[in-house]
């Protein structure tokens, strides 16, 4: 496609990515069903490489088109902006509904997991412990990420590479202890209406964690090679914006089923 058009909106060009992207999602739900029924995971792990491959070179292409090919001018940043902010409104959407279904379970609880909560013989976390260090840790890299962000917009290539390496450094730290957590925990997600609620909740805000350590690593990496500047860094802010979501699910998590759930 030629990059001298005579208007500003960029028309991608055809592209194969969302097709093996459709494909490697229907080969995982597929084979997570295999795996559930027949314990072989290897369509499971064929998929996972599949839909890995298929984002390392669709954002790649992304990533050109927006630094290289200059394809991104002001109106399809405005473009990019818009779809950020729906798509995490349909994440904040996503966890109502597991806070839906806690407090549905924890404000009236039934007769069959004793009329109490937590449930008759489960043994809640204390919410002093490793919840609240994670707390602390997420609460530090929404300030490094901050730092990371001012620094960008003012121009300091070195501070806000220090605070992106810092943010991407608690987030590993974060997901370290959380898996720790779940291999202390002393009741599992089969564990009455408790276990299913505590583990849907915190293992999905646990993915999304993971997933905006990556997207914070690729803009640690991209801020390396010096795609970013003062007035154009939309990739950086748009992981920035989903890691205080994250920062904020967390904080209604740890307040709603950690401290007062306990």
């Amino acid at each position: 496609m030629s990059n001298h058009n005579n208007h500003p909106y960029h028309l991608v060009d055809q592209s194969p990515w969302p097709l093996t992207g459709a494909i490697g999602a229907m080969m995982m739900t597929t084979g997570m069903i295999k795996w559930f029924h027949t314990y072989s995971n290897d369509l499971l792990i064929i998929s996972t490489m599949v839909l890995i491959l298929t984002m390392i070179q669709w954002w790649r292409d992304v990533t050109r088109e927006g630094t290289f090919q200059g394809l991104h001018t002001y109106p399809v940043v405005i473009g990019l902006r818009w779809g950020m902010i729906l798509f995490i409104t349909s994440e904040v959407l996503f966890f109502v509904s597991f806070f839906w279904a806690y407090f549905h379970s924890s404000l009236s609880p039934t007769v069959e997991i004793g009329s109490m909560w937590p449930p008759k013989g489960i043994s809640p976390f204390d919410p002093m412990s490793i919840p609240m260090l994670n707390t602390s840790i997420l609460l530090s890299s929404g300030v490094t990420v901050t730092w990371a962000h001012h620094s960008l917009m003012q121009g300091n290539h070195s501070q806000a590479m220090q605070g992106l390496f810092f943010t991407v450094l608690l987030g590993i730290y974060f997901t370290i202890l959380q898996a720790y957590e779940y291999i202390e925990a002393p009741f599992t997600i089969a564990d009455s209406v408790y276990g299913s609620t505590f583990f849907m909740a915190t293992g999905f805000h646990g993915i999304h964690v993971i997933i905006g350590t990556l997207f914070l690593s690729a803009c640690l990496l991209r801020h390396s090679m010096k795609h970013f500047s003062k007035s154009h860094h939309f990739g950086f802010e748009a992981a920035a914006w989903y890691w205080h979501f994250v920062d904020v699910v967390w904080l209604f998590l740890y307040i709603s089923i950690y401290w007062w759930g306990s």
